[in-house]
């Protein structure tokens, strides 16, 4: 699992010459070995010579990336924001609250978490469409805000609170919306972490979502631009370790919480 991860990383470092003579043109190597043909890579754990070479061209010389990047940026953060607000709000309420139709609606939840994005895909289209949100932001944005998996996970986590503390603050004259803020979140922070991880990883590597409703590629995100820098070697392991970055930091960031909050949500697998 991280013998690619390592590869990535090292090959960012190497020189556009060095990883020319390693690699070759893809499909067409034709390096001569002891006398014969040789058609397989240089695998290589050290540069020989550490360079930042590829990093100044993706970061310096490529717009185009950068210009993904913030597109990458302002599709994720609506998302993972309007997703856990409301997540957190509906998982309350079928935690916590008590009406008629609360386990049937939630198992309305689980089930559309079942289907597949193949399913679900042209009925988001024509819906995109009609609105007239096709090649524009709020066309992956609003689905993605009310996405089901934040609900489902969240709920499962509020179950472990004791009833016996809503009762407590309903005594002490405090409304639903004053217990959510005051009382449940922050009792349920891991969960919040925990979510913001997966929804950050999950929309950060989009590919179909902004293929079928962006048609303009100046809107898309860097997880489609990664696919067009794969001819240039040296560029694509730069830009691919640059990729990498965020959730790497941000996993390392909220570790604790992410495990803690798995854990205690239920989520097996």
């Amino acid at each position: 699992m991280l013998f690619p991860i390592g590869v990535t990383l090292i090959n960012s470092f190497m020189s556009t010459r060095e990883i020319g003579i390693n690699y070759g043109p893809v499909g067409q190597m034709n390096k001569v070995v002891e006398g014969r043909s040789d058609p397989f890579a240089n695998l290589k754990w050290l540069p020989d010579q550490v360079s930042l070479e590829q990093y100044g061209k993706v970061l310096m010389d490529s717009p185009l990336y950068l210009s993904m990047f913030w597109n990458s940026v302002f599709l994720v953060v609506p998302i993972i924001a309007g997703q856990t607000l409301i997540a957190a709000l509906a998982a309350y309420a079928f935690s916590k609250l008590r009406f008629r139709g609360r386990e049937f609606m939630f198992l309305i939840y689980v089930l559309t978490m079942l289907m597949p994005f193949q399913v679900t895909l042209v009925p988001n289209y024509i819906m995109a469409d009609r609105l007239g949100l096709l090649n524009s932001p709020g066309a992956i944005i609003l689905p993605g805000i009310f996405a089901a998996f934040g609900v489902f996970m969240l709920r499962q986590f509020m179950l472990n609170i004791p009833y016996a503390y809503i009762e407590a603050a309903k005594m002490d004259g405090a409304g639903h919306l004053r217990i959510f803020y005051t009382l449940i979140v922050p009792m349920v922070q891991p969960g919040l972490a925990a979510l913001t991880i997966l929804l950050f990883v999950d929309y950060w590597n989009m590919v179909e979502q902004p293929l079928i409703f962006l048609d303009d590629p100046l809107r898309q995100p860097l997880s489609v631009y990664l696919s067009n820098v794969s001819s240039e070697k040296g560029l694509a392991f730069a830009a691919s370790a640059i990729y990498m970055a965020p959730m790497v930091l941000l996993f390392l960031y909220a570790e604790t919480y992410f495990i803690e909050g798995v854990q205690l949500s239920g989520i097996k697998g």
